[in-house]
Parts: structure tokens; C-alpha cells; sequence
């Protein structure tokens, strides 16, 4: 009797909770892909810029939303640099705030995986609304971004790269 009890309290309760409720659009979850270029970087007194030493990475983020300006986002930024062959992941979690008609200002820490490189960035990006987007994208953005990295290496003398770089891609 004890097992029936429980199942049925079980089955209510799971009930209360999966309770479907009415259709409504989900708007507190979104996100982005792209790529981005580090277009000029500083790093141990010399300058380089995309030319020398060509790069890319193709950020992806799924964006937290709360019902005021401000979201979390979650971003992984898969990248290939050219010379030498590195290809690297970047864990890039931080805070956005929507700033209004379009453009939102962030900050996001960074840990480089698999190296001793670590950060931050701050952002600027603007964003415009895609005309009847009934589709799965539903803006497309660009993005200043500004990655200040700490590489202490555990050979080698420690560094602190500074980028400016540009980030283009669509929203969902």
C-alpha cells in the first residue's frame, strides 16, 4: 500500500511541476555565431597586425537574458593562427548590457584552454534587427572588441598581448 501511496504522490507532484503552461514565446534565451579578426595586437614591445600573422575565430554564445538590460553569455571562441599552427579554444564567459536602439557594452573574462593565457575583454557591439526574420536568425551584429591576455608560460618570458579586433555575425 506504502508503494501505491508514493507512486501517486509521485505522479501528482511530477503533474504540478511539468504542468505545460500557455504558448508563449521564449525570449530569455539567445545567442550568436560569427567570426572574429584580431585586426592589430601589441604583445612584448612590438605591433603586429593581421597581415603579418593572419588569424580567425568563430566565437559561439548562448546568451541568458533577464527581464532589465542586462544578460550573461556564454561564449566559445574556437580560433587558427597561421605561423606558427596554433589552433586554440578561448572560454569566454561575461556580462552584457543592452544600452539601447541596437547597441550593448560588455565585459567577459577569458581562459585560453590548454595554456597558460588568461583575461579579459571589453566590448562594444551594435546590432540591427533582420527584416521579417521568421527565420532562426534574428539580427545580425558587429563588435568591437578590445582582449587584454596575461601569458605566463611556464618556459619562456610571460607576455601581455593587447587586440583590437572586430567580431561580425548573426544573432538569434
Amino acid at each position: 500500500m506504502g508503494g501505491r501511496l508514493l507512486l501517486g504522490i509521485s505522479a501528482i507532484a511530477a503533474l504540478l511541476v511539468c504542468n505545460p503552461s500557455p504558448l508563449q514565446a521564449q525570449d530569455s534565451i539567445g545567442g550568436h555565431i560569427g567570426f572574429v579578426l584580431p585586426l592589430v595586437t601589441r604583445a612584448d614591445g612590438q605591433t603586429t597586425t593581421l597581415s603579418d600573422n593572419f588569424s580567425i575565430g568563430f566565437p559561439v554564445g548562448i546568451t541568458v537574458k533577464s527581464n532589465g538590460p542586462l544578460a550573461f553569455d556564454m561564449e566559445l571562441v574556437p580560433s587558427i593562427q597561421a605561423s606558427p599552427r596554433v589552433i586554440s579554444v578561448t572560454i569566454h564567459p561575461g556580462l552584457l548590457y543592452g544600452l539601447g536602439k541596437g547597441y550593448t557594452v560588455g565585459m567577459r573574462v577569458a581562459f585560453v584552454a590548454d595554456s597558460s593565457e588568461f583575461g579579459f575583454t571589453p566590448l562594444l557591439n551594435k546590432s540591427w534587427p533582420i527584416k521579417g526574420a521568421d527565420g532562426f536568425f534574428k539580427a545580425y551584429f558587429v563588435e568591437a572588441d578590445l582582449p587584454v591576455r596575461f601569458n605566463r608560460p611556464p618556459v619562456g618570458p610571460a607576455t601581455d598581448p593587447v587586440t583590437f579586433a572586430m567580431h561580425f555575425g548573426l544573432g538569434f
